[in-house]
């Protein structure tokens, strides 16, 4: 019978100094633990894991030197935090190896497919706090690795790209599965469907042994040329969609208005207002504000350290300081006065089941991905905008900024994006807020001319033809 762990606190460097010489345990996951050394001069930290494919002993592994001094980064050393980090890592990357190894050589595009999803989903799953499933993955479900039956949805068998060796891979494999998806999909959805791809047959390339990359150098070649990105032909049709989701400062001040309504009553506390109003006035991303800590409400500066974007291959790059207004400061005030800088800025309350029909409160947390969903369709019908998204805060902060004159790359820095992406989504919002300064330039061509003098004849003076200087 296994022994049950027991936990130990290495969180701070506090608690770690009244530890025993030797080793103490805490848990990541059902499998996985991080480890704190305690030695006679320093402590060091470990991780021990077991991959989940084949139930074997444990494997350990050291990560660094703890920071027993204080909990703030320092070269050379590592926090609690900075070795839960490491320690993920390090686990994650030696599972997926352990699967590549365990689906046999040569492996296949479905082993590179299936190592990929499993990482996404995990990924997904820290950041969200519970176990879910990644959009990548029902993507790659869906239109290659093949799905059983579900529900009302049909069974859909895998595609035979799956079967390829990775050795064996062409140019020709890769052009022909993107021809043979279906023609309602959106060129959006068929840009993300080959950049999963990509991504999943790039990251099983730098897992091979060396002796299989020897096989075929030109892997990554055929990689990126057979997932070219295609051109979007459907311009139109996502301009006007966009255009349906810029907001007018009543059309944003009537939302407001509506998500304190519900708040009030469904006795949220407030807790759903202070979001939507931040969603409005910094044109961030729901996920963004979902990570912000109470630190990053800065009351005398009147401005929000909004957390980067877990998109692109970036990641998470710092804090954009938005400014805001006091009105949002005000509304923020509940939810920052007395509470650590470390708590989350948004929190919401979770609820249990009490008794067989009844429900009541259990605790506060951070939201989740999907738990504004549910109240926005209140909101948005008490609004009378029924086909508003919550993403039309962004539209609209973003050309906001742009009407106001603002340089294109503040927009973009401002909204943690790229001034591509602003040029490309955004071209006529800026050919519109550019012509007051243009017209500013514009400068009469055709100048008046002076009264004809005549000759006592009738003639007409030539230097008469002549506009004035």
């Amino acid at each position: 019978m296994a022994k049950t762990l027991v936990e130990e606190q290495i969180t701070t460097a506090r608690a770690r100094s009244r530890l025993d010489l030797g080793v103490h345990w805490r848990r990541l996951d059902a499998e996985a633990h991080l480890g704190y050394r305690r030695g006679k001069r320093s402590g060091k930290w470990l991780v021990r894991w077991r991959n989940h494919h084949d139930g074997a002993n444990y494997k350990q592994a050291p990560i660094g030197v703890a920071n027993d001094v204080n909990d703030k980064p320092a070269e050379g050393t590592l926090t609690f935090e900075q070795a839960v980090t490491q320690a993920r890592e390090h686990v994650t990357r030696s599972r997926a190896e352990a699967a590549a190894l365990a689906a046999g050589p040569p492996p296949t595009v479905q082993a590179a497919i299936e190592i990929y999803v499993r990482e996404r989903n995990a990924r997904d799953s820290r950041r969200a706090g519970r176990e879910i499933r990644s959009d990548a993955g029902h993507r790659l479900r869906r239109y290659l690795l093949g799905q059983e039956r579900r529900g009302r949805q049909e069974a859909v068998k895998a595609a035979p790209l799956v079967a390829v060796r990775l050795y064996a891979l062409t140019e020709n494999h890769l052009i022909t599965w993107r021809e043979s998806l279906p023609a309602r999909l959106k060129v959006t959805t068929r840009r993300r469907l080959a950049a999963d791809l990509k991504a999943a047959l790039n990251a099983a390339w730098l897992r091979l042994p060396s002796e299989q990359k020897k096989l075929n150098p030109t892997f990554p070649s055929i990689v990126k040329d057979g997932l070219k990105a295609e051109r979007i032909d459907d311009d139109d049709e996502t301009s006007v969609a966009r255009d349906n989701q810029i907001l007018t400062d009543t059309q944003i001040s009537t939302l407001l208005r509506a998500a304190r309504q519900i708040d009030e009553e469904q006795e949220l506390e407030g807790d759903l207002y202070r979001i939507v109003v931040c969603l409005a006035a910094t044109g961030a991303r729901f996920a963004q504000l979902r990570r912000m800590r109470v630190s990053d409400a800065q009351q005398i500066e009147r401005r929000l350290m909004v957390p980067g974007s877990y998109k692109g291959r970036g990641g998470n790059s710092g804090h954009v300081p938005v400014p805001v207004g006091e009105d949002v400061i005000d509304v923020l005030l509940p939810a920052i006065s007395g509470r650590p800088k470390e708590a989350p800025l948004f929190e919401r309350w979770r609820y249990e089941q009490a008794g067989s029909f009844g429900w009541k409160k259990s605790e506060r947390g951070p939201w989740r991905t999907a738990e504004l969903t549910r109240p926005w369709q209140d909101i948005r019908k008490r609004a009378g905008l029924p086909k508003v998204i919550p993403y039309a805060f962004r539209h609209s902060s973003i050309v906001r900024g742009l009407r106001n004159l603002l340089p294109i790359q503040h927009v973009a820095k401002l909204h943690n994006t790229s001034v591509q992406m602003i040029e490309r989504h955004y071209a006529k919002y800026i050919a519109t807020a550019l012509e007051d300064l243009a017209r500013a330039a514009v400068i009469p061509l055709i100048l008046p001319e002076r009264p004809s003098k005549h000759f006592a004849d009738g003639g007409v003076q030539p230097e008469a033809l002549v506009a004035d200087p």
